[in-house]
């Protein structure tokens, strides 16, 4: 018969054995919903330059899923960055997917890796004044603009100076990673950069593409009255060429200021982050990128040559 001493003894070590396998293999830190694929309620974060189309992509989903409602929070890329450490918020829409240092690092605090990948391709549009004599440029002039060492004498009207999608981008693509040094002002939004450069002939605005690309769009053509998209010259065409951020112009990359469409889903389970993945990634999803003027990435996208007679 065992004795008092030894039981004790045996349960101590039992107790030290489980807290050391505890440690060395973390439970995931996501707890499993009671969500499925098409079922459930889910909030998710959505970089702001991407609401038009987003806001289209759910309204689809949820109405072929009654049972799923997907909440959006709009909001600067960096934030929805943060998010993915809050608990409430189960997957992100941005302009990226996840870095190498990342990867390790939300293994380690989530003991998963979220899963990430690339949907279709948008650009950064630049808009001017309706009465703007200026409407082609080079990105060697915007660079110069946008690091003030330009004569042009334009207010570069962005969706807020930190943290946003669209400032990063220009800092990475177009400045090599040097500081903004123009005449740089920021809007609360998108929305708010179309309505200052509506207001004020002398403003430049930088946009996501899918807040004013899409002609078929009521509210997006009623922007489009209020400003004009300008051209940038096209580097690959060998001549004197500028194009807008259209369709065709994104997909060949002759639109010098393109950029990808991601989504990171925080799941280690078949929840309702994963089922809106696999719609934004099958045929419905993207023909909704397609109809939006975006690219979509998970599908062929065909271009015509056509001639427009006068």
């Amino acid at each position: 018969m065992y004795s008092p001493s030894f039981k004790y003894v045996v349960a101590l070590f039992l107790l030290i054995v489980g807290f050391s396998c505890t440690q060395k293999g973390k439970k995931a830190k996501v707890i499993l919903g009671d969500d499925t694929l098409t079922t459930g309620t889910i909030h998710i974060s959505v970089d702001e330059t991407f609401a038009p189309i987003i806001d289209s992509q759910i309204k689809v989903f949820m109405s072929q899923h009654p049972d799923a409602k997907i909440i959006p929070h709009y909001k600067p890329e960096a934030d929805c960055i943060k998010d993915l450490l809050n608990d409430s918020i189960r997957m992100v829409i941005i302009t990226r997917g996840l870095t190498e240092p990342e990867i390790p690092f939300y293994q380690d605090t989530l003991s998963f890796v979220p899963m990430y990948g690339r949907l279709a391709s948008d650009a950064v549009a630049v808009i001017t004044h309706n009465n703007c004599k200026d409407s082609l440029f080079s990105v060697a002039e915007i660079r110069s603009m946008l690091n003030g060492t330009t004569g042009y004498k334009y207010d570069l009207v962005m969706d807020g100076l930190k943290a946003t999608s669209t400032v990063r981008f220009l800092i990475d693509s177009i400045l090599k990673g040097q500081p903004l040094k123009g005449r740089v002002m920021a809007a609360q939004n998108s929305q708010g950069v179309i309505d200052y450069v509506a207001n004020h002939p002398n403003a430049l605005g930088f946009i996501g593409v899918s807040w004013i690309g899409n002609k078929e769009d009521s509210t997006q053509l009623s922007f489009q009255k209020k400003v004009k998209i300008a051209a940038l010259q096209c580097a690959p065409c060998g001549e004197e060429v500028y194009v807008r951020p259209y369709q065709a112009n994104i997909a060949l990359k002759r639109y010098p200021l393109n950029r990808g469409i991601y989504y990171v889903v925080k799941e280690n389970f078949a929840g309702l982050g994963k089922g809106f993945v696999n719609f934004l990634t099958h045929e419905k999803g993207q023909l909704i990128f397609r109809r939006g003027y975006l690219v979509p990435d998970r599908m062929a996208l065909q271009i015509r040559k056509a001639n427009v007679s006068e």
